[in-house]
C-alpha cells in the first residue's frame, strides 16, 4: 500500500472514531456541546435519544449532577437566542414560577395546541401547602435549592425541585426534578427523581446566549408518560420557549 493510501486509510480511521465520539450528547461543560448549537435565528435543534444509540445503561455527563444511569425518554435541545437583559432579566424568567401556567405545546395525539401547565406556585418549602411569590432573582443567584408545584396536563400536580447550580454574568446552569410520585388516574407514572431536566446558558455576546438542556425520565417510569417520542420533543421545546421569551403556540411545532 501507497504512503498515499496508508495517510487517507488513517484519516478515515480517525473520522470515524471521532464521529463515534461525539455520537452522544455532551452539555457545554468545557467543551462545545453535542449536538452543537444552530445559527442564531435558526429553530432549536432537538434530538429525542433512544436506548439503542445510547445503551440501556447510558451514564448521564458529570455536569448534569445526575447519578443514575439510564432512562425511558431522553431530549436535548441546542439553541442560540436573543435576549438584550443581562443575566438577571434571565434570572426573572427562571424565577417566575406562576408564568409557567398556560404553557403551550403541540400534542400529536389531538394535533392541536393544548395547554401543558395549567397552574404552577412557588413554595417555601417542599410543603405544598407553603405557596409564596415568585423567586426574586436575588433569591435564586445566590444558588441552593428551591420548591415549586405545578399542575401538568399529563401528570398532574406534583411537587418539584429546582436547584440552581451557577448563576454569574454569564453563565447560568440550574436543574429541576420532581420531589415525590406523580400518579395519572391513580397509578405511579413518576417515582421521586424520574424526571429530570438540566439548562445551561451561556452569554455569547450582548444580545444573544446560548441554550442547551437535557431532560430525561428514568429507566423505570410508567409507559404511560413515556410512551410518545414527540410529545417529549414538544414539550422540552416549550419550556425552551417560555424560557428564552418566545410564543410557546408558535408555529411551527418542533415535531407534528
Amino acid at each position: 500500500m501507497s504512503r498515499l493510501s496508508v495517510a487517507l486509510a488513517t484519516l478515515l480511521v480517525c473520522c470515524q472514531m471521532h464521529g463515534r465520539a461525539q455520537s452522544k450528547p455532551a452539555p457545554p461543560c468545557g467543551m462545545d456541546p453535542f449536538p452543537a448549537w444552530p445559527v442564531t435565528g435558526n429553530p432549536p435543534l432537538v434530538k429525542s435519544w433512544s436506548k439503542s444509540e445510547l445503551g440501556r445503561d447510558w451514564k448521564p455527563p458529570a455536569c448534569t449532577g445526575w447519578t443514575e444511569p439510564g432512562f425511558s425518554t431522553l431530549v436535548t435541545t441546542a439553541a442560540r437566542f436573543h435576549h438584550t437583559s443581562a443575566a438577571p432579566g434571565l434570572l426573572r424568567r427562571i424565577g417566575a414560577i406562576s408564568e409557567l401556567a398556560g404553557m403551550r405545546y403541540w400534542s400529536t395525539t389531538h394535533q392541536d395546541w393544548r395547554t401543558l401547565i395549567t397552574r404552577a406556585s412557588a413554595l417555601t418549602a417542599r410543603q405544598s401547602a407553603s405557596r409564596r411569590p415568585d423567586f426574586s432573582p436575588a433569591e435564586i443567584e445566590t444558588g441552593g435549592v428551591e420548591y415549586f408545584e405545578q399542575v401538568d396536563n399529563l401528570a398532574g400536580q406534583a411537587t418539584w425541585k429546582m436547584h440552581i447550580a451557577e448563576a454569574s454574568a454569564s453563565r447560568i446552569v440550574f436543574g429541576v426534578e420532581n420531589t415525590g410520585t406523580v400518579r395519572y388516574l391513580l397509578v405511579p407514572v413518576l417515582h421521586p427523581g424520574d424526571a429530570q431536566s438540566v439548562y445551561f446558558l451561556d452569554r455569547e455576546s450582548d444580545d444573544v446566549w446560548r441554550f442547551y438542556s437535557m431532560v430525561r425520565t428514568g429507566k423505570n417510569a410508567n409507559r404511560l408518560i413515556t410512551g410518545n417520542e414527540a410529545s417529549s420533543i414538544n414539550r422540552a421545546v416549550a419550556f425552551y420557549r417560555s424560557l428564552c421569551g418566545i410564543p410557546t403556540a408558535q408555529e411551527p411545532p418542533a415535531a407534528r
